[in-house]
């Protein structure tokens, strides 16, 4: 039972011996730790029902708690119970912490499978800086839920079979890089041994761009496109085996962009693999007389009475605004093509046959949130999903340049992906040369991540942020190279105190006791770190987990400065103080392995 339900008990025996009901009971962390740990305004909140003062109410509960022996409970104006945690508890607390094989973590009832979505990106087109946060959060959002002892899946779900590959196919066929595949004029001829001669990922970075742009001046470009796309959605020669080809090509570079990012799936599974799936989808609408023929394409009527679509604020001042009701969801184009809600709804089909999670997490900007409820709308009204799965869209704000508009190059241009990461790895590597470390570039690259990837989740998920990179490189303040300097610093701690590094090897040898100022906040520093694991949980977002991981690296930094460790002459107390050392090093690597961020040994 964790500290805040055993409060909670306390006061519960309290108030109902009082013959008072607990409706309305809540128990918090104090907004003054500098007078208690905990607090509860119940009294207030009762007192308005029974007719009494307040501050005599809380006297009379706080009476009934006096002989308690892990916890001190105070009566102060207006009618506050304050609640302050003895020192003897706070020892018991981080022993139990430290032998807990999940480090306090609270585990969720029932555990479930949750089907993540995030990545997002599209072949034939280098990732850039907009793809950075659909990693970033998605991934820490998938092991927040192992951590809390759900399973999980996920999967990539790339942009493989929509209009941008009808474009760079057309684009490289009338630039001839395409001539030897439409050279061949028989009806069953095999295109597979033919090579994609001169098409390199440079290429394609430039050919999609060129056609993108070319398609919105020239109308007859833009329908060839969309006819080279209903081709490959047809599997037709070449176009079908040229289409793999340049897959293969981007999803290898995909990958490595993603692993440089610590980002894993189960999955590089794309629009193409639902492909199979769509028919059946789009007769299932059909069938179920839920879908409309308009203009020649096959529409779902999504929209609710009376309802119209909030316009999403620029900032919190600004009054809500509406625009018309929720459009129609397009499953089949003009043309008999598929479009992404199509692809998306499929999908959505196949991976109930296939694994039929209890939740399905999509992670995107925010700008795609009304695609996304048009097609959970469809799937419900379809029974593609079932009535207690959950679909959830996870729509993130932009990152932004110091100038507050989304992150550009100097000229204009998009930044690409591994640039961003090429230039957070060349800044940590300065810095670490300060410190007499060179040449080690994986250390580099793992003190850049987390640089990019702390800054990143420390802001609430939806809202925008500034990328400022000196900032977030910093080893002092609310970074992630602090964090991982903290862990550096307990190591060498450890080190030359020959003390052993891992919890699980310490095991029951541990002790500890609390005492002094300096020892109490670390103590209730890693009590809120647990506490932010289910916040973030339940807030889809990681910025509380973020706050929480630097105030412990805070308190240690504290503590450090102010207490003697390795010199200690009382050598139980050492061993106290170095197992504080232990148990706060394995919650900063809990904390950062959440985030997807890699702890270091030295800095």
């Amino acid at each position: 039972m964790s500290i805040k339900e055993q409060i909670t008990d306390i006061l519960v025996d309290a108030i109902e011996k009082l013959g008072f009901e607990k409706e309305g009971l809540s128990v918090t962390f104090s907004n003054r730790p500098e007078l208690c740990d905990y607090q509860s305004n119940f009294a207030m909140i009762l007192a308005k029902k029974v007719g009494q003062k307040p501050i005599e109410l809380a006297e009379k509960i706080v009476e009934q708690t006096k002989n308690d022996q892990n916890f001190e409970f105070f009566a102060v104006l207006p009618g506050f119970i304050n609640i302050k945690i003895k020192d003897s508890t706070l020892s018991q607390f981080c022993k139990d912490t430290f032998l807990d094989k999940n480090l306090g973590v609270k585990q969720v009832e029932k555990p479930r499978l949750v089907f993540f979505d995030y990545g997002g990106a599209n072949v034939a087109k280098e990732l850039h800086v907009g793809h950075l946060r659909s990693p970033i959060v998605g991934e820490a959002l998938k092991r927040l839920h192992l951590v809390l002892g759900d399973k999980t899946l996920a999967d990539v779900h790339l942009g493989d079979y929509g209009l941008q590959m009808g474009l760079t196919l057309l684009q490289l066929k009338e630039d001839g890089f395409l001539d030897k595949f439409f050279e061949k004029t028989e009806k069953n001829a095999d295109f597979s041994n033919i090579s994609l001669e001169n098409v390199t990922l440079d290429v394609l970075n430039d050919e999609y761009p060129k056609a993108s742009k070319r398609k919105e001046e020239d109308t007859e470009f833009k329908q060839q496109a969309d006819l080279f796309t209903l081709y490959i959605q047809q599997k037709k020669e070449p176009y079908f085996t040229i289409y793999k080809k340049i897959r293969q090509l981007s999803v290898s570079e995909i990958q490595k962009n993603y692993a440089l990012l610590n980002c894993g799936f189960d999955f590089y599974l794309g629009e193409s693999d639902a492909e199979s799936y769509i028919d059946q989808t789009v007769k299932i609408f059909v069938d179920k007389h839920l879908a409309r023929e308009s203009e020649g394409a096959l529409v779902v009527d999504v929209a609710r009475e009376g309802e119209h679509v909030p316009i999403p604020k620029k900032s919190e001042d600004e009054p809500q605004r509406y625009k018309n009701p929720m459009p129609p969801a397009i499953i089949k184009k003009y043309n008999g093509g598929d479009l992404y809600a199509t692809t998306d709804i499929a999908t959505i089909l196949m991976r109930n046959k296939d694994y039929m999670p209890d939740e399905i997490v999509y992670v995107t900007d925010n700008r795609q949130g009304q695609h996304f409820e048009q097609v959970f709308r469809c799937c419900k009204m379809a029974g593609l999903s079932p009535e207690n799965q959950k679909l959830t869209h996870i729509a993130f704000g932009t990152m932004n340049g110091q100038d507050g508009k989304p992150f550009k190059t100097r000229s204009g241009g998009v930044v690409r992906l591994k640039e961003v990461v090429g230039l957070l790895i060349d800044k940590a590597s300065e810095k670490l040369s300060a410190n007499g470390i060179v040449g080690d570039s994986e250390l580099a690259r793992k003190i850049g991540v987390a640089a990019m990837k702390f800054g990143d989740l420390s802001n609430t998920v939806e809202k925008d942020y500034v990328f400022d990179i000196d900032k977030f490189l910093s080893f002092d303040g609310k970074t992630g190279p602090y964090i991982q300097y903290t862990i550096a610093r307990i190591n060498s701690i450890l080190t030359k105190a020959n003390f052993e590094k891992n919890v699980q090897k310490c095991g029951k040898n541990c002790s500890f006791l609390i005492q002094t100022k300096e020892e109490r906040n670390i103590a209730l520093a890693i009590l809120k770190l647990i506490s932010a694991y289910q916040v973030c949980y339940d807030a889809y977002s990681l910025n509380a987990l973020c706050t929480a991981v630097f105030d412990l690296a805070s308190a240690f930094s504290t503590f450090y400065n102010n207490q003697k460790i390795l010199s200690e002459p009382n050598e139980e107390k050492r061993h106290q103080l170095l197992c504080l050392c232990l148990l706060v090093k394995a919650c900063l690597e809990k904390a950062l392995w959440t985030l997807g961020i890699d702890s270091v040994e030295k800095m």
